[in-house]
């Protein structure tokens, strides 16, 4: 299994924080294309993405047991 974290907007835009899937072996971008696109998350794709508190490429495999963080692109002035 593994959790998915989502911060801020992301996680109003989803409605919920967290959830838990079973998705091992897949990229950070299967993850988004086959199970985040029925939550119709806008600003997904502009996510920084991290796997067990590290930041994750769209490549990056996703084993069973990581936790992954969904964190929106910050602005500010």
């Amino acid at each position: 299994m593994i959790d998915v974290l989502f911060f801020a907007e992301l996680q109003e835009a989803a409605g919920k924080a967290n959830m838990t899937i079973d998705a091992a072996g897949i990229t950070v971008s299967d993850l988004k294309t086959n199970y985040l696109n029925e939550l119709a998350i806008e600003n997904i794709d502009q996510a920084m993405v991290a796997i067990n508190e590290e930041y994750a490429e769209e490549d990056s495999i996703i084993k069973s047991g990581d936790v992954i963080a969904f964190i929106p692109p910050v602005s500010g002035g």
